[in-house]
């Protein structure tokens, strides 16, 4: 079954993450193919998914192998965001051995990567599908692939938080405690935020009490991050806001705990771990039908 098709991230921004992978993998090239193979052999080759998975990174795995040999064939290619079954081709590729051979390692390393982002992101959403609320992304990713990362954890059926420190206000625990050495509050750093925000972002401000709560109300916060709450006392915050601001939380969620805080009746969960603690997906490049090519050349 598929998910509805979801916009790549623009070309430009996979294109460089795949150069940037190949420079580090291929360095002055692939000693060993060039080695083994001086003259071209065609083979066909696919990359197979060992597990269940919702697959993202298709759109760079394709960018990868044209990258290295433009004259390879994309044969077939799964849709990113589909969920597949064990033993699925996800994408076959056609051509000369040595370019498949040089593409393999980059290919795959994208599709473990960002499916395995993707189907994380989409056990967090059914473990709380009968509920309201929505999985978040956070800025806990691999630097240079944030874009790609969220791509995936979209795919999987999460929403994304900011993307970048000017993407929106959020004033954390760090902020807050440099503020009150100068005696400002919850409150107060919410309406400096909004007279020194530019117009039109919301407010948003962690909370690790629910005196911070009422200081955050008091500050009228558009947005309340309850951090490292228990579900119990998220439900007595969630009672105390009454929906005069949307309600956050995050800190330690996990797959078994994350039910209990979408039915304490918040808006919104944060999950770092979609992305900086995903499992790779177990995928694999196998290659078949070689033809042509032997002996070596003088």
């Amino acid at each position: 079954m598929s998910r509805n098709k979801i916009k790549a991230p623009n070309p430009q921004t996979i294109r460089k993450a795949v150069q940037q992978a190949l420079d580090e993998d291929l360095g002055h090239g692939d000693v060993t193919t060039s080695a083994l193979f001086p003259r071209s052999i065609q083979a066909r080759a696919a990359i197979v998914a060992h597990q269940p998975m919702t697959v993202a990174g298709v759109a760079v795995a394709r960018e990868v192998f044209l990258a290295v040999d433009p004259s390879l064939r994309i044969v077939e290619s799964i849709q990113d965001g589909a969920t597949v079954k064990p033993n699925t081709q996800i994408i076959v590729v056609r051509g000369d051995v040595r370019s498949l051979l040089m593409a393999e390692r980059v290919a795959v390393n994208f599709l473990q990567r960002l499916s395995g982002i993707a189907t994380l992101t989409a056990r967090f959403c059914a473990a709380i599908r009968h509920t309201a609320t929505a999985i978040l992304d956070t800025r806990k990713t691999t630097p240079g692939l944030r874009a790609l990362e969220k791509w995936a954890v979209h795919l999987g059926g999460g929403k994304n938080h900011r993307f970048s420190l000017d993407d929106g206000i959020l004033i954390k625990d760090n902020h807050l405690a440099v503020l009150r050495s100068t005696g400002i509050d919850v409150a107060g750093a919410c309406r400096l935020a909004r007279a020194g925000a530019p117009h039109g972002l919301r407010i948003e401000v962690e909370a690790k009490s629910l005196q911070e709560v009422k200081e955050a109300l008091a500050g009228k916060a558009d947005i309340i991050l309850l951090d490292n709450m228990s579900p119990a006392l998220v439900q007595q915050a969630v009672a105390l806001i009454k929906k005069r601001a949307l309600v956050e939380v995050s800190g330690g969620i996990t797959l078994q705990t994350v039910a209990d805080m979408a039915q304490a009746g918040v808006d919104f969960i944060s999950v770092g771990a979609l992305t900086h603690s995903a499992p790779a997906a177990d995928l694999s490049l196998d290659l078949t039908g070689y033809r042509g090519g032997r002996g070596r050349s003088h």
